[in-house]
């Protein structure tokens, strides 16, 4: 009975952390941002940057518009909004984006790297990290699957070793998974390719240059998939141990 109970909550454990992973891995908002050039003194409105593709940047003068972007795992996507609109970063959900949106891979170009806001060495340290980042990501989403099958086909106590195994399985998931939303901590608040950007786009393109980020759903899917894997896996860890005792 006891174990028909433990059973129970490692498979509803390990079915939430499935469902936060795959929610946080297959939407692209980890990441949300915002970027504005505020009106000069003159009266006259800087230049404001906007992504088309890969790294190209065009400079639109004249314009008094906010650049929103919302960034994932599969894609970067940015498209135009008002200054004068509130709660801006509303725009970036999904029912509620404007039609015109240019998107781009984002598998190896996180933002706001590019050849024209950082130098060769930091454009490639960069791409490194991201595919780091990437592999982690990858790993992860292939840990609690893999680990969601061997749980399956060990249904109902017929192996001790595939309880182990699952249960193995998920535990790696969760720390890899961990490792990606520390490196993406690191990357947005530690690292200084965001200061970077700032002072180029202050330099070059506009004095009065303003970005506002801010973590979004996809980030915040990840911890709690996190948390539900390592209570997923040490329950199952521990079935599989009472399994042997029990029947061996």
């Amino acid at each position: 009975m006891k174990l028909s109970v433990a059973l129970f909550f490692a498979g509803l454990f390990g079915a939430l952390a499935a469902v936060f992973i795959l929610l946080s891995f297959g939407t692209d908002y980890w990441l949300l941002a915002s970027e504005s050039c505020h009106p000069n003194p003159e009266g006259s409105v800087g230049p404001v940057t906007v992504i088309t593709e890969r790294g190209d940047v065009v400079v639109q003068e004249g314009s008094s518009g906010v650049t929103l972007y919302h960034e994932g795992f599969f894609w970067r996507c940015s498209f135009g909004g008002n200054a004068g609109d509130e709660n801006l970063l509303l725009k970036l959900w999904f029912t509620n984006q404007a039609h015109s949106k240019v998107c781009m891979p984002a598998y190896l170009f996180p933002f706001p790297v590019s050849h024209q806001t950082h130098n060769a060495t930091e454009y490639d340290s960069a791409i490194i990290y991201r595919g780091f980042w990437s592999i982690f990501m990858l790993i992860g989403v292939a840990a609690v699957a893999l680990g969601g099958f061997f749980i399956i086909c060990a249904a109902p106590f017929a192996s001790h070793r595939l309880y182990k195994t699952g249960g193995g399985l998920f535990l790696t998931s969760g720390l890899f998974l961990l490792c990606v939303v520390i490196m993406y901590v690191l990357w947005v608040q530690v690292l200084d390719v965001v200061d970077v950007y700032i002072d180029h786009q202050r330099s070059s393109v506009c004095p009065d240059f303003n970005l506002s980020l801010t973590y979004g759903l996809s980030f915040m899917f990840a911890p709690v998939g996190i948390f539900f894997c390592f209570l997923a896996g040490l329950l199952f860890l521990l079935i599989g141990r009472t399994i042997q005792i029990s029947y061996h």
